[in-house]
C-alpha cells in the first residue's frame, strides 16, 4: 500500500504521560537575593523523584537524574528522564517512557524531549522511539522532528518507520505527513488461513 499520509486513532493515555510533566511547575519565592542571570539555575536537584496522586491512587511517576529550574525565564531542564503512568487505581503500569533530556516551559506547559525518546503503551501494544518529541499543551499537539524517523513496533511483528510524525489529541489521530513504510500484521479469525510465507500486510 502506497501512502504519503498515514493516520490512525491514537490512545489519549500516551498523551497523558506527556501533559502530566506540566505538574513539575510548582513556584518558589527566592526573595530579593534571587540571581539576575537568567542562564544561572535558581534551583538544582539531583536524582529527583516525583509522583502524581489522585484520590489516594498513583496516576504517574517521574524520575530524573538532574533537574534545573530557571525562575526568570520560567523553564526547567531535566536530564535522564523516565516516566510511568498507572491504571487500575495505581496497581498496574500502562505506559512508560524515557528521554535523555527534556526542556519544560512552565508558563505554557510546552515540552521538548530529546536525546532519544522512547514511549511504550501496553494497552495499545505499541512502542515508539525517535530522536525528539515536542508537546504543545494549549493545542494538545505532539510532533516529532520533520526529517527524523519515528520507529513503531508491536509484539505481533508489526514494525514500520515514518517521517513527519504528529498527533492531535483532541481529534485522536496520528499522522506521518511524509509517509511510512514497513510491515503491518493483521489477524482476521474469519479469514482463511494463508499459505506459508505469505505476509499479512505491507505498508510503503
Amino acid at each position: 500500500m502506497m501512502c504519503s499520509r498515514w493516520a490512525r486513532r491514537g490512545n489519549p493515555r500516551l498523551f497523558l504521560l506527556i501533559s502530566l510533566l506540566f505538574f513539575w511547575g510548582c513556584s518558589f519565592d527566592y526573595g530579593e537575593n534571587s540571581t539576575d542571570n537568567e542562564n544561572q539555575p535558581d534551583l538544582i536537584m539531583d536524582k529527583v523523584a516525583y509522583a502524581r496522586v489522585r484520590d489516594g491512587d498513583h496516576v504517574a511517576r517521574f524520575e530524573a537524574e538532574r533537574a534545573e529550574r530557571y525562575e526568570k525565564r520560567q523553564t526547567m531542564e531535566l536530564k535522564q528522564l523516565s516516566f510511568e503512568q498507572f491504571t487500575r487505581h495505581g496497581e498496574e503500569i500502562n505506559a512508560a517512557g524515557s528521554a535523555g533530556t527534556a526542556f519544560v516551559e512552565l508558563d505554557s506547559g510546552n515540552i521538548h524531549m530529546g536525546d532519544t525518546v522512547r514511549v511504550a503503551v501496553d494497552s495499545e501494544d505499541i512502542t515508539m522511539q525517535t530522536a525528539t518529541l515536542d508537546w504543545k499543551d494549549k493545542d494538545r499537539f505532539l510532533s516529532g522532528g520533520e526529517t527524523e524517523p519515528v520507529d513503531i513496533q508491536r509484539s505481533d511483528g508489526t514494525t514500520f518507520t515514518g517521517y513527519g510524525f504528529s498527533a492531535d489529541v483532541r481529534q485522536r489521530t496520528w499522522n506521518f505527513a511524509l509517509g511510512a513504510s514497513g510491515v503491518y500484521m493483521h489477524e482476521d479469525k474469519e479469514e482463511e488461513e494463508k499459505p506459508d510465507g505469505e505476509e499479512d500486510g505491507y505498508v510503503e
